[in-house]
């Protein structure tokens, strides 16, 4: 079975794909949040691969095409975020301070437990990205000493709980402000959180996607400033 699927050059791109639109059929008829498509499309790719006794190596090789499109994909957020260009002028003193102050916590909170659970700085620098984008995280991780395939993990399992939970979060927390809503879920769980606050509307959007860049650009300077101090 390897030696039949690493002669084909889309088994690993038409499995994804598959796996992703079975993923998004099963939250449109069942809608709920736990059965986020990329969650969903993740554990039915695993299992494929699994039972299919097909090496990683294997569906990688054709696969990793699909991270190629990672990057304009992010670029394409820029769209919402012009469109609401006129409240991010007038907001951007508190955007900026939003942000900044979940991006702290998030490296203040890994820190601290870290310490607490006796981690190495090779494993602590590892979790720092963890709430930022794949592009940028992925350059930390691997700048700082970390480990790049367990950061990845982090990035995802972070913005796919992101996904789930934040609308019940705001809601907890009674956070009705567009902007506020926004800048929450980019900051805390990059694009695969925006993917919901696009969803939620399009100032959330907007700002959310806003704070994916922000959140970015003050992890990596925030990141090498703690990694130093542990």
């Amino acid at each position: 079975m390897n030696a039949f699927l690493s002669a084909s050059s889309y088994f690993g791109i038409l499995l994804s794909l598959i796996a992703y639109i079975f993923a998004v059929w099963i939250k449109k008829k069942f809608g709920y949040a736990f059965l986020n498509p990329l969650l969903v499309a993740i554990i039915i790719t695993v299992a494929a691969v699994l039972l299919l006794n097909v090496d990683y190596e294997v569906y990688n090789s054709s696969a990793k095409y699909l991270s190629f499109l990672l990057t304009p994909a992010t670029v394409c957020l820029a769209v919402p975020l012009y469109e609401q260009f006129d409240k991010l002028k007038e907001n951007a003193a508190a955007i900026l301070i939003g942000i900044f102050s979940g991006v702290l916590t998030s490296i203040a909170s890994i820190f601290a437990m870290s310490k607490l659970f006796g981690l190495s700085r090779s494993e602590f620098v590892t979790f720092l990205p963890k709430s930022i984008t794949t592009a940028i995280g992925l350059s930390v991780s691997e700048e700082l000493g970390g480990y790049v395939s367990i950061t990845v993990a982090a990035i995802i399992v972070t913005g796919v709980l992101g996904n789930i939970i934040c609308e019940g979060i705001l809601k907890l927390f009674r956070i009705e402000d567009p902007i506020a809503k926004g800048a929450a879920i980019g900051t805390s769980s990059h694009a695969i959180g925006t993917s919901k606050a696009i969803e939620i509307g399009e100032v959330e959007g907007a700002i959310s996607s806003l704070s994916i860049v922000v959140a970015g650009i003050m992890t990596v300077l925030l990141s090498s400033l703690f990694a130093g101090l542990y």
